[in-house]
């Protein structure tokens, strides 16, 4: 099995189950460019506690609208959430375009909802008692509020304990890496580290020192520690169900409007050149089942590459063949070729376990290269926003 060179430093990798290849398995859906599992709140929160318990390294990612807009322009902030193990659809702009689309990917799962869950989690198996609560490290935060989130989560019993917390302050992302943090943060034997540094610079400092923390847990939830800090408060129920929250965040945090308004003309500009094209090509007929033949995807090295040839039509139907060719396309050690010479059709799914592989191939610095792509399979790329994948090299 091929290794990332610094996941198989056993110096930089405290944690022993760092994968080298990521979970083609997963059921994944490309919206606006990006891979989204198809977990209700419930399966999210309890592969999170499964991740704890067994101490496998979970990177979860909780991708919003703004999320989206901004990992357009913005390819190492787009690569975090590709290269995470877990990803969640965290606004209902999201959903409401998975719906739009015909996907399957129907439930918001908030991150900050996972964290709730998880925290009111009743013990009620014997393993679990033995297991006892789970160990949190706030990591971030304004001045003061990651403390404030320690004392009020550990003034009520719950299945969560903070452990740590640690206020970083405003510096980069090196001068917040020092080996004195992560040593402490890795000290305090947390299962699951909570950072809040803001999405981009959350998600960056955790990829940048993710193969040296030993937290099985591992998520940028910038709003959790100041809901459990109480310095803001979450929006009602209904709000986060009818797609009013932002109404209800701009009361507890003013400054956030503008975001706001940018993120609403980003999305009409969206829904314009993307999403109802998008909602419009996936009315019309499918491709017949013959297109989808598990045959027709074919692996072979060839000039010092390895190269995946695709059939006519990729998507659910032939998804577990596709599955187990990039598993082993991502075993290659060669260069990657995407043959697409025969292909005129790829839907959401087989785009978003693309991702899979593409995101593995930048974590490795390995080439991959799509070749012979039509214009009509061209365009499906750019309307799931995913043109970028025919960018890489």
């Amino acid at each position: 099995m091929i290794q990332n060179e610094q996941l198989a430093d056993s110096a930089l990798t405290p944690m022993a189950t760092a994968a080298a290849l990521p979970d083609f398995d997963r059921d994944v859906y490309c919206i606006l460019g990006l891979p989204f599992d198809r977990v209700s709140l419930a399966e999210a929160s309890r592969k999170m506690r499964t991740a704890s318990t067994t101490q496998q390294r979970c990177f979860l990612s909780t991708p919003n609208l703004n999320f989206a807009i901004a990992c357009m322009s913005d390819a190492a902030f787009r690569n975090s959430v590709i290269q995470s193990d877990l990803s969640i659809a965290d606004g209902m702009p999201l959903i409401w375009i998975a719906r739009a689309i015909g996907l399957p990917v129907r439930e918001r799962v908030a991150g900050s909802s996972v964290f709730q869950t998880l925290r009111e989690r009743q013990e009620k198996t014997d393993s679990a008692a033995v297991d006892g609560p789970m160990k949190v490290y706030f990591f971030g935060g304004p001045p003061g509020v990651a403390e404030a989130a320690s004392l009020k989560l550990n003034a009520i019993p719950s299945a969560m304990r903070c452990v740590g917390f640690d206020s970083p302050g405003f510096g980069s992302i090196e001068e917040m890496s020092d080996a004195a943090t992560i040593a402490r943060i890795n000290a305090s034997d947390a299962d699951f580290l909570v950072v809040a540094l803001g999405a981009k610079k959350g998600q960056a400092w955790i990829q940048y020192n993710l193969a040296r923390l030993r937290a099985p847990l591992v998520s940028h939830l910038g709003a959790v520690v100041n809901f459990v800090a109480g310095t803001v408060s979450r929006a009602p129920v209904w709000a986060q169900k009818t797609g009013l929250e932002w109404l209800w965040r701009i009361k507890e945090e003013p400054k956030l409007w503008r975001r706001y308004w940018d993120d609403g003309v980003a999305l009409l500009q969206l829904m314009v050149t993307r999403v109802i094209p998008c909602v419009l090509a996936s009315r019309r007929q499918a491709p017949p089942a013959s297109d989808f033949t598990p045959a027709g995807i074919i692996g072979r090295h060839q000039d010092g590459a390895y190269v995946l040839a695709f059939p006519a039509a990729l998507g659910e139907a032939n998804s577990a063949p596709l599955r187990v060719a990039l598993r082993t396309a991502a075993l290659a050690a060669e260069p990657l070729i995407l043959d697409c010479s025969k292909t005129h059709f790829i839907d959401s799914a087989a785009l978003a376990s693309l991702m899979l592989l593409y995101g593995d191939s930048v974590a490795k610095g390995r080439s991959l290269k799509f070749t012979q792509v039509s214009p009509v399979l061209r365009r499906q790329f750019y309307l799931h926003c995913a043109d970028y994948l025919l960018e890489s090299r």
